[in-house]
């Protein structure tokens, strides 16, 4: 880890964009293989009121609990929604998201997070970059907020199902995590102000090949936590510079004989809870199964400590 630590030092001298941030190794809490979840496709996290809840991509009428027991996690359901419709739609980007949008059932909101503040439930639904509130009893209506034209402007949402896949807020401010192609935060204001922003690079971070992207968000303790997938890795960055502070890297882990998925390209981190207890990631695996057991195609739980200089 010392090595790690001192070779990042050597390359941000050679690199004045990218910061000097010690990158560990994940140290295991628990893991879970979540009962009831084959096909829903997690894909995001947040701790409401004591309650892990969850959402699903494949799922537009229902926000989940998961609910831990000793050894065993279960996905239940929370809350239906009510009344939620579909949004208006602003214009698309390229042509090719246009002709991608037009065969895609207007019903299908791709939840991809979700975040509490207040009493209410915020989700964001990469299908038409929008978030939802929904209240207690789950009547849920769309804000008129809508920021996909300033982004697609400023490069940003520039391929299909690769767009608004984060949400957390912090005080009175929403961010939002913009996946790939380019990977990106974007930051709405209660007014309805918009401003993007490039993820200040890690240097050591690796991607292995595959497209830097943005999968989940949290914000827990003063910190943005970001779940940065391709890299396997979750970041603690300062809200004000966006700039890491600290990295812990979870691909041993995830890409065990015991846990890896058959098809390595999914059974991806997506969802992203942190609190007290440390932090939680759970792998969306498309309806995967697992290598070792190819029927079981349950989503994955990761409990992760945080790094134990920095907690």
């Amino acid at each position: 880890m010392i090595k790690r630590f001192l070779f990042s030092i050597t390359l941000v001298l050679l690199s004045p964009l990218a910061a000097a941030v010690e990158i560990t190794p994940a140290k295991l809490q628990a893991s879970y293989w979540v009962d009831n979840s084959e096909g829903l496709d997690i894909s995001g996290l947040s701790f409401c009121a004591g309650k892990l809840l969850a959402v699903s991509d494949k799922d537009s009428g229902e926000v989940y609990a998961l609910e831990i027991d000793g050894d065993r996690a279960e996905l239940r359901s929370h809350l239906l929604l009510a009344d939620l419709g579909i949004p208006s739609k602003d214009q698309t980007g390229s042509l090719w998201v246009a002709l991608t949008e037009f065969f895609r059932p207007a019903d299908e909101l791709d939840f991809e997070g979700i975040s509490c503040a207040d009493g209410t439930i915020h989700l964001v639904s990469e299908h038409y970059n929008r978030i939802a509130n929904v209240d207690a009893q789950g009547r849920a209506i769309w804000q008129e907020h809508i920021w996909s034209p300033k982004a697609r402007e400023q490069g940003y949402l520039q391929k299909p199902n690769a767009s608004s896949e984060g949400l957390v807020k912090a005080g009175d401010t929403f961010w939002v995590a913009m996946e790939r192609d380019p990977r990106g935060l974007l930051r709405l204001s209660a007014n309805g102000e918009v401003r993007t922003f490039t993820l200040p690079p890690v240097t050591g971070l690796d991607f292995y090949g595959r497209s830097e992207d943005l999968t989940g968000l949290d914000y827990y303790d003063g910190g943005l936590f970001t779940l940065e997938r391709n890299a396997h890795a979750v970041c603690r960055r300062e809200l004000s510079s966006l700039k890491a502070q600290w990295c812990v890297d979870y691909r041993a882990l995830e890409e065990s004989p015991e846990r890896i998925y058959e098809e390595t390209r999914y059974g991806k981190g997506e969802g992203l809870a942190v609190n007290s207890q440390g932090i939680f990631v759970v792998l969306d695996n498309n309806n995967v199964g697992r290598a070792q057991a190819p029927e079981d195609k349950r989503a994955l739980l990761l409990h992760l400590a945080f790094p134990e200089s920095n907690h």
